[in-house]
């Protein structure tokens, strides 16, 4: 048999605190061992976007652009990669083009190699820019697909979307199963459809809330994936990925081999069990348990464990079984959309109204609004008419790209922060959080203390 290596991309410094510790890793706890992550090996680190761009300025009040630069300055040999939400960027709703394209711009300028690139929807319509940006700046893209189940997803549909996502450019494409629903012949069907219609490497990121990665991910190498999503073991397993460890050491002597030495990863495995210490106070009570009711709710991981961190602040954590019940029922009144960012906020946060006001749909969210107007793009299924008319009214659904709406927001956003902006770097996190950015400049220069609550 020939021999297939299989590449690994480490996720401590993002999807695994973000899943377990609700994105409060801050960069200092990062820094000390930049140096012994650089010497692994790993295919890729991801260690910016998703929630942390937001987390960085809301919480940490640090910049989010000065971690990607000391880190990147720690680890020159590494690839750096980061997950965008298409053209929601980092953030929870779309974004006008010049936005988009001069975030990834400056995103690749700063020091990030790979652009893992996915919309809520599978709307490839809402992906468009953000991958001729990266293409652009000469990165790698990773066209993704959000693997979920409903009677709407078929393995049919997955290789059609990555078909239409092959055709855009990308030279990767990463099937992405943020709820951990992925069970391991399904893993192995889609995985075998695809690389039989789609001549790319396939990279394939899981978590483990229901049980499932660790099983999934052999049936995946054995079905011909290139690159498994791993995380060292302090910040593995629950609602994070499989552990890295124990997947190099499943791997060792076999064609297979990662070639990853695992003395080298127990020592960063020592610095993540201390590091984690540090913020008890945001881990989930779910995060190490095996939850299989997660494959009725589909919850992923780091809305799961930032669902609990609300609840506890608003003394509702009692309400977190019914809440996780009512969100199936949203999603099918809403078409099935995959749960990923900001799908699953807007799922859950209907579900939560409906939960809390004990009648559903009496207070409806803007953003379940804006959904059922069209505005996140094209829902996998047909919205429930009841729910649009209760909506909706009279109004109709657009049915265009949202983004085409949009007016060009860049120049807009440097002329209100003005000074307050040092770089065309703040310019940007203005534009994609203008309150949450301009509450950082101010504590930047010293003019608001820092909350306590940041301090974590």
């Amino acid at each position: 048999m020939t021999e297939k290596r299989i590449e690994l991309t480490e996720t401590v410094l993002r999807d695994a605190h973000q899943s377990l510790l609700a994105t409060r890793m801050r960069t200092e706890d990062m820094l000390p061992v930049a140096n012994k992550l650089d010497q692994v090996g790993f295919w890729s680190l991801e260690m910016w976007g998703g929630a942390t761009f937001d987390s960085c300025l809301r919480y940490l009040k640090e910049c989010p652009w000065e971690r990607l630069r000391l880190l990147r300055k720690a680890m020159p040999k590494t690839r750096f990669q980061m997950l965008v939400r298409g053209q929601n960027v980092v953030g929870y709703h779309n974004y006008p083009d010049d936005v988009v394209e001069r975030f990834i711009e400056k995103a690749a300028e700063n020091g990030i190699d790979v652009f893992r690139i996915f919309d809520a929807m599978n709307d490839v319509r809402n992906m468009k820019t953000a991958i001729a940006a990266a293409l652009k700046a000469g990165k790698i893209v990773e066209g993704t697909i959000c693997y979920t189940i409903s009677p709407v997803h078929s393995i049919d549909y997955f290789l059609r979307l990555g078909e239409r996502l092959a055709e855009l450019g990308v030279q990767i494409i990463c099937l992405k199963d943020m709820g951990g629903l992925l069970a391991p012949y399904a893993a192995y069907e889609t995985i075998k459809g695809l690389k039989s219609r789609i001549p790319l490497p396939l990279h394939l990121h899981s978590h483990c809330t229901a049980g499932l990665a660790p099983m999934s991910y052999m049936m995946a190498i054995e079905a011909g994936a290139d690159i498994l999503d791993t995380a060292l073991s302090p910040l593995s397993q629950g609602t994070s990925q499989p552990a890295t460890e124990a997947v190099v050491a499943a791997l060792k002597d076999t064609i297979h081999d990662t070639g990853l030495d695992l003395k080298l990863l127990g020592e960063l495995a020592d610095h993540f069990y201390a590091v984690r210490k540090k913020y008890a106070e945001f881990e989930s009570p779910v995060n190490n348990q095996v939850k299989a009711d997660i494959l009725i709710s589909q919850i992923p991981g780091g809305m799961l464990s930032n669902l609990v961190a609300q609840l506890r602040q608003q003394k509702a954590e009692d309400k977190l079984e019914a809440i996780l019940a009512e969100v199936p029922a949203v999603r099918k009144d809403l078409g099935y959309p995959p749960l990923v960012t900001p799908t699953s906020q807007i799922c859950g946060s209907q579900a939560a109204l409906n939960v809390m006001t004990g009648k559903r749909y009496s207070v409806v969210a803007t953003e379940t609004k804006n959904y059922v107007m069209g505005l996140y793009g094209e829902p996998p299924g047909p919205i429930s008419e009841k729910v649009k008319e209760k909506v909706l009214g009279k109004k109709q659904p657009i049915t265009g790209r949202p983004a085409d709406l949009l007016e060009p927001g860049l120049e807009k956003a440097r002329k209100e922060i003005g000074s307050q902006a040092l770089s065309e770097e703040d310019v940007l996190s203005y534009a994609l959080f203008p309150e949450i950015a301009k509450e950082f400049f101010l504590s930047r220069s010293g003019e608001h203390a820092v909350p306590k609550a940041a301090v974590a």
